[in-house]
């Protein structure tokens, strides 16, 4: 439509930047450019902005980590070093700052984790949103991108039909393909790589993985949680809890290991995780309890008054057990102690990528410069999940959306000369 084509001279000394995805990379992105001077308007395919960020925030909305910046840096694994000047730039603490500047002081938990101490995102969220219209940011919803015209005006698909807008800059901040009904579909893909764009292929990140479960451990087990526990895989190990599904497990302490688990499944089609589930007992402790005299106890109370662990720590011991052909109740006590704390279970795939926390893979770093412009598309930067990095949780997911979110709107201030 004609009219909806901003294209006049005098609209144009506006400098006129258009964010796509109204997530906290695009808003970020959004403030930085509003108060460099830019006319914004960003645009989000939903009916309401900030939707994963909102659902984060039913968890106590985990923003940023308290640990040094060097160890914090490393937890982006290959991607450390070309995140590093973003996330320097816009550091945890100076993202703390901004929290309580918008009325919503923060808090390092036990974990070291950052909260809101209002422990949700919605206030922040609204806080944020009042900022940025008194900024003069403009926000258009249910307008869903779908590339550029022949004129290079941004297209959209709205209510109201299709629509083309002109813009001297635009910010993609569109997010990886995890919860998509939340937004970040992952459609953003085709349209780029139309362009020349090199993007590796999205996969889930922070995942559950699914185990061929017997039906009796699946029905009895099902939604219970393995608490106090320790998974290993290869080198790595962490402590934490974890959950079991009708299909797999998942949490907390294996979405910690969900890289290395997934690019073992991808190369070899399966990995075997190994859980201790009393990894705060040595083995020779183990040995002394195991060895008491059982009585007229059955063995499952003697693995729950002397070791102390739970039904469902039991039953996956009886899973391992019975995949190896073995007798619980027959090993000796060495054995059994050893079984206890390096259970082993064999993961076959990684759960959807529908139901992952976050996603790895996106637009390459190759295909950035040193501004978070995309180099085949001058005038076109990238923020965001949308790029090809992952970390864990604990913080640093939002923490390098917010970085990146910042960086990009430099980069557009930078080419604008404003």
């Amino acid at each position: 439509m004609p009219g909806d084509i901003v294209s006049d001279t005098a609209n144009r000394l506006l400098n006129k930047v258009a964010v796509i995805g109204a997530g906290p990379a695009g808003l970020m992105a959004a403030e930085v450019l509003a108060e460099g001077g830019a006319a914004v308007t960003v645009y989000d395919a939903m009916p309401s902005v900030a939707r994963k960020f909102l659902m984060a925030g039913r968890g106590g909305l985990n923003l940023t980590h308290s640990e040094e910046l060097p160890a914090f840096l490393a937890r982006y694994r290959e991607a450390a070093a070309w995140l590093e000047p973003a996330i320097r730039a816009f550091p945890p603490q100076r993202l703390r700052d901004w929290c309580e500047a918008l009325g919503e002081p923060t808090f390092v938990g036990s974990s070291g984790r950052v909260f809101p101490r209002a422990m949700k995102a919605s206030p922040l969220l609204r806080a944020w949103l009042r900022r940025l219209d008194a900024q003069g940011a403009r926000v258009e919803l249910r307008h869903r991108w779908t590339g550029w015209d022949a004129d290079g005006h941004l297209t959209f698909e709205t209510p109201a039909g299709a629509r083309a807008v002109a813009a001297d800059a635009v910010v993609l901040a569109l997010g990886g393909a995890s919860w998509p009904r939340l937004g970040s579909d992952g459609g953003w893909v085709p349209i780029l790589a139309a362009k020349g764009v090199a993007i590796a292929p999205l996969r889930p990140a922070n995942c559950g993985f699914t185990v061929a479960w017997s039906d009796i451990f699946r029905d009895r087990f099902e939604g219970q949680p393995l608490k106090g526990i320790a998974l290993s895989f290869g080198d790595r190990g962490v402590r934490g809890e974890a959950v079991v599904t009708r299909d797999g497990i998942e949490g907390g302490a294996v979405y910690a290991l969900s890289a290395e688990l997934r690019e073992a499944i991808a190369l070899t089609g399966g990995a075997i995780l190994h859980v201790a589930l009393r990894p705060d007992l040595a083995t020779a402790d183990l040995v002394t309890r195991l060895s008491a005299p059982r009585g007229k106890q059955s063995f499952s109370n003697v693995l729950r008054k002397a070791v102390q662990l739970s039904p469902v720590a039991i039953g996956l011991l009886q899973e391992a057990a019975r995949a190896h052909g073995l007798s619980l109740s027959s090993l000796p006590p060495d054995r059994l102690a050893a079984l206890i704390n390096a259970v082993p279970l064999k993961l076959t795939g990684t759960a959807g990528l529908a139901r992952a926390i976050s996603s790895a893979g996106g637009i390459a770093h190759d295909e950035l410069d040193a501004d978070y412009m995309l180099k085949r598309l001058p005038g076109v930067f990238a923020a965001g999940e949308m790029l090809d990095w992952e970390a864990p949780t604990g913080g640093y997911l939002l923490q390098a959306s917010f970085a990146t979110g910042a960086a990009a709107g430099r980069g557009v201030l930078k080419r604008l000369e404003l």
